[in-house]
């Protein structure tokens, strides 16, 4: 599913994960939301919490029907490889010109030689536009019409793809059969899901625990909770350890950093009670210039900061010159992890000593 804009206001029903939430209230001065489930429990999220949810989607309408879910973490450009993004550009490009006669889809951007003849908005209509489209694109050579995936854009399929604009046209004029997509898991029901969400719960408290014991909390939960939910639909072991990456991640990290992130993840506030809990990173141009060396041309740096918020000591720190990328930001945080700052070990000096 490609992330377009989607417009948050009380009464708006969404989809977390499969599951129906409604928005409550918002508090943009504080950015956060307050949703409701379907049995009518609140929960206060942070805004960037529901921006970055991976299963996020609007709420399905009633004429939708219960057509299975396209792909269980969205779409999106970058998993196409550069070959398949040129060509869904290119489609993109006759979709444009038939829509709005250029190319580029606005007459200030147009090309050498826009509109052509036949796609002139001022004397065509879009309907004589697509169909000449149409007509276009069926006589190009079977070859290039192949390297180019325009052989079966139709009449209809111009209308179809019509109705997207920007990145979910590119996206949307993507050959299918390129992002294959995942359906839902009949195994995990309500009753299945809302069991592994409290195990999850229980799992973030304690220390950490194999994926086998996880199932067997899974089991004592709807046991004890669905006293007539029959045992053996519940999942198998494996299908929960594949559930749970896809939903929370591999988890590789240790359990009272998983705490401090559920917390940040919640809007609540952090108390900070140890040194390397949280550590701050900001970028800053410093207001001086540097030279790389003696004889060189003095140039503008980029000052990167880890803080420890606990003893509000610098961990690491890092110059980078006219501009900081992903990678200085990457070296920043090794730095910072890294035993660099532990003084070298004492060395003993022997000295002759004279008894008199």
């Amino acid at each position: 599913m490609s992330r377009g804009v989607l417009l948050l206001a009380p009464g708006l029903q969404l989809e977390l994960d499969g599951a129906c939430f409604t928005v409550e209230e918002l508090e943009p001065h504080l950015g956060r939301v307050v949703l409701a489930d379907m049995e009518g429990g609140l929960s206060r999220r942070s805004l960037r919490w529901l921006a970055n949810h991976p299963g996020l989607r609007p709420a399905r309408s009633a004429g939708q029907g219960d057509r299975p879910a396209r792909d269980r973490r969205g779409t999106a450009l970058s998993d196409l490889t550069p070959e398949q993004v040129r060509q869904a550009r290119i489609r993109a490009e006759h979709v444009l010109e038939a829509e709005t006669g250029f190319r580029a889809g606005s007459p200030d951007r147009a090309q050498a030689g826009e509109p052509r003849p036949g796609f002139d908005p001022r004397v065509t209509t879009v309907g004589e536009r697509r169909r000449a489209k149409a007509a276009e694109l069926r006589a190009l050579p079977e070859i290039e019409a192949r390297a180019l995936g325009l052989r079966f854009m139709s009449l209809r399929t111009l209308e179809r793809l019509g109705r997207s604009t920007g990145e979910d046209l590119v996206l949307a004029c993507a050959d299918g059969r390129w992002l294959r997509t995942g359906g839902s898991r009949p195994s995990v029901t309500k009753e299945i899901r809302e069991g592994i969400f409290a195990v999850r719960a229980e799992c973030v408290e304690r220390s950490r625990i194999t994926m086998a014991a996880r199932h067997r909390l899974l089991h004592q939960y709807v046991a004890e909770v669905f006293p007539d939910f029959p045992a053996e639909e519940v999942p198998s072991c494996k299908t929960l350890g594949r559930v749970w990456r896809e939903w929370f991640g591999p988890g590789g990290s240790r359990q009272r950093y998983v705490r401090t992130a559920e917390i940040a993840e919640a809007g609540r506030r952090v108390v900070v009670h140890r040194p390397g809990q949280v550590v701050a990173l900001d970028s800053t141009p410093l207001p001086v210039k540097v030279r790389e060396h003696v004889f060189g041309e003095p140039v503008s740096v980029v000052l990167s900061l880890a803080l420890d918020l606990y003893t509000h000591s610098i961990v690491a720190f890092r110059l980078t010159l006219v501009s900081d990328t992903s990678v200085d930001i990457a070296m920043l945080l090794r730095d910072a992890s890294n035993d660099l700052a532990k003084p070298p070990p004492s060395r003993q000096l022997a000295c002759p000593v004279t008894h008199r």
